[in-house]
């Protein structure tokens, strides 16, 4: 018995830069990309032909010395969010807290 294999093939594309991307991974997945148009925040593709936004989302409190996700002209970028008819998603880049001790 032969049985054929199936090869998923995802088109993906960006609607702030012109940035495409081709897939075939059978599981869910969501590419990322180093967007121009986002000066450079990597953010997710999304399937080809969407009518969606996606935007940046800028920190608004204090870091306070935190290692934060800042954008190509330094601004300090907390989300990227994926706006559609539908709902939204949001991808968050969390800050990695810092420390400093002695022995």
């Amino acid at each position: 018995m032969i049985v054929p294999l199936l090869s998923a093939e995802h088109r993906w594309s960006c609607p702030n830069c012109e940035a495409t991307k081709l897939t075939r991974e059978a599981r869910p997945h969501t590419p990322f990309h180093p967007c121009r148009g986002l000066a450079g925040l990597m953010v997710p593709f999304v399937p080809d032909g969407t009518d969606c936004k996606v935007e940046a989302v800028e920190r608004e409190d204090y870091t306070n010395g935190d290692l934060v996700q800042v954008d190509g002209n330094g601004r300090v970028i907390m989300a990227a969010s994926i706006t559609r008819d539908d709902g939204e998603d949001r991808v968050v880049y969390a800050p990695t807290a810092t420390a400093k001790g002695s022995r």
